[in-house]
């Protein structure tokens, strides 16, 4: 149930905050005023809570931001939405908090109990919070795509319908593969004999990672071996002539100072390990220069090998590791193509028996629709009769389709469409070519009415759904909308005072100026602000004693209703 809204900065509305508590069980409240007067924004504010676009022109001037927040309660026995909270960690108590926020660049917020949400989750779980029927779900109506949900939704299918749908997404998916691995079998003799020659390739070149940096490495050695032996040997020699000798006479003169003073020890001992140092380095820059050589066909051998291992690269990876790692994905599709004769005899097999399944279950589904379709017409038409459609027919048809895995779809096989005749003698035809602009409020109405029964959605909106409707048929209307608010919370934004009359609690919204800005106000109704205003509703703003009268008589008849 909506207990609480509070609007800020939205369009002309400066600072609201409504409480819209009807009392347990359901209830109705009613909002009223002057076309122009705010009662679209209103509508706006509880779509931007349900995760719909919201532009930055809707924020007020002179604002950098609007918000809109409302508070519902959860019944203990609204199982879903309590699960969907938890498992979304968004709270596990029975009231949700939901607020949006919308800034001066566009961007908006939407929390749902505190967390950032996407309007994504908005949507799905303000779905299971409050319905919302605006004018547009008139037009919603005419379209034959949509009543199939209102079938489902009437005869509790849609856990049968989710059956199905996973059933159809299953064998769909194993029939794409099966499919791609006929292809595959078609092609299977020239892809083995490519990925053999490409393996055959990559196991005669026997690469190992690394390989081709040691090579590199060599090849410039190789390149430059001549210049290398001759600079080898050079600084050999100077290093056992000039340097080794002069270490030698300096390590003597030290230990010679040592003789005549014992504190020059240390210093002589770092000194004398220079040239046992120089030794070792000599020792090694020989074995250096006497390993190397100039070798042209070893030079001839590495470069033959480094364009073999580059061609591999080239072919199959950027390294030789990656080179390596392509040829065991080829082995291993080589090793399946080996066994696709048998992979693919099994998933016919696969294949077969989800078929078979599917089709069971989508013949079941269609024969439930079948059967809660008479059970729909029948519940319409009662439900049209008690809105003074007394003669009207309603007959939902289904489309002659062949029964097959050719036309079948993830809900089914069935294309149902509502037809319809409001006068007798006329035979039914599709609501898009037979109803009116009030007919079809009252078809509307008719149906939400039927599925309200059918979920746990506690709170309805009406927006404007009287429509193209007077007289006797307004006041069908209203005793509908009362009837329904016997088990659901209804607000309804109307212009009709037989509605207005029946409200539990009654909102007038307001244009006015103030501090030279116009701003839309919302006001809850006394009782002699109701008279007012149904007579204003009745017969403009100088309603007469009868005018008035009449406004009374009204609201106590709304009041036994």
């Amino acid at each position: 149930m909506l207990c609480e809204l509070r609007i800020e900065n939205l369009a002309l509305i400066s600072s609201l905050r409504l409480n819209l508590e009807t009392g347990a069980g359901g209830g109705l409240a009613v909002m009223t005023g002057e076309t122009g007067a705010g009662k679209s924004i209103m509508l706006r504010a509880l779509h931007m809570l349900t995760g719909e676009r919201a532009s930055a022109d809707w924020i007020r001037a002179g604002f950098d931001s609007c918000q809109v927040e409302a508070l519902f309660e959860v019944a203990p026995a609204h199982a879903e939405l309590l699960a969907q909270l938890e498992a979304q960690g968004l709270g596990d108590g029975g009231s949700v908090i939901i607020r949006r926020q919308i800034m001066a660049n566009g961007k908006s917020r939407l929390h749902i109990n505190g967390s950032l949400v996407t309007a994504r989750q908005a949507a799905e779980l303000t779905a299971l919070l409050l319905n919302i029927a605006g004018q547009h779900e008139h037009q919603q109506l005419l379209q034959p795509s949509r009543h199939l949900d209102c079938l489902d939704t009437f005869a509790d299918l849609w856990p049968r319908r989710e059956t199905v749908v996973g059933m159809y997404r299953a064998w769909k998916e194993a029939s794409d593969r099966l499919t791609a691995l006929r292809q595959a079998e078609r092609d299977k003799e020239q892809r083995r004999d490519f990925l053999s020659y490409q393996l055959r390739e990559i196991r005669e070149a026997n690469p190992i990672p690394g390989e081709d940096e040691d090579l590199a490495t060599e090849k410039k050695r190789l390149k430059n071996a001549e210049g290398l032996i001759r600079l080898a040997q050079e600084n050999l020699y100077l290093f056992e002539g000039e340097v080794l000798d002069r270490l030698t006479v300096l390590r003597r003169g030290v230990e010679q100072i040592v003789q005549l003073d014992s504190a020059a020890g240390p210093m002589a001992e770092e000194i004398g390990g220079y040239t046992f140092v120089a030794e070792e380095h000599i020792q090694n820059l020989r074995r250096y220069r006497d390993g190397l050589e100039s070798n042209p066909h070893r030079l001839e051998q590495v470069t033959e090998r480094l364009d073999i291992l580059q061609q591999l690269k080239r072919k199959y990876g950027e390294s030789l590791a990656a080179v390596l790692a392509w040829a065991e994905e080829a082995a291993a599709e080589l090793s399946r193509i080996a066994s696709l004769d048998e992979e693919i005899a099994q998933l016919e097999k696969e294949v077969a028996a989800r078929q078979t399944e599917l089709l069971r279950a989508a013949a079941d589904l269609s024969a439930q629709r079948q059967r809660a379709a008479a059970k729909m017409e029948a519940a319409m038409e009662r439900e049209l009769s008690s809105l003074a459609l007394a003669k009207a027919v309603f007959t939902v048809r289904f489309q002659d389709i062949a029964k097959d895995t050719t036309t079948l779809k993830a809900s089914g096989w069935d294309r149902p469409e509502f037809f319809f005749s409001a006068n007798p003698g006329e035979a039914p035809r599709p609501l898009a070519k037979v109803a009116s602009g009030g007919e079809l409020s009252r078809l509307m109405l008719a149906m939400k009415c039927l599925l309200a029964q059918k979920d746990m959605v506690e709170t309805v909106i009406f927006d404007e759904v009287d429509a193209g409707i007077g007289g006797e048929a307004a006041e069908a209307v209203a005793k509908k909308i009362k009837e329904l608010s016997g088990h659901h919370q209804v607000l309804c934004i109307t212009h009709l005072p037989q509605i207005a009359a029946r409200g539990d609690l009654h909102f007038r919204v307001e244009k006015a100026a103030k501090e030279g800005r116009t701003q839309s106000e919302v006001r809850r109704l006394n009782s002699d602000e109701r008279v007012s205003e149904l007579a204003r509703m009745l017969a403009g703003h100088s309603p007469s004693e009868r005018t008035l009268a009449w406004a009374r008589e009204l609201l106590a008849k709304g009041a036994t209703a």
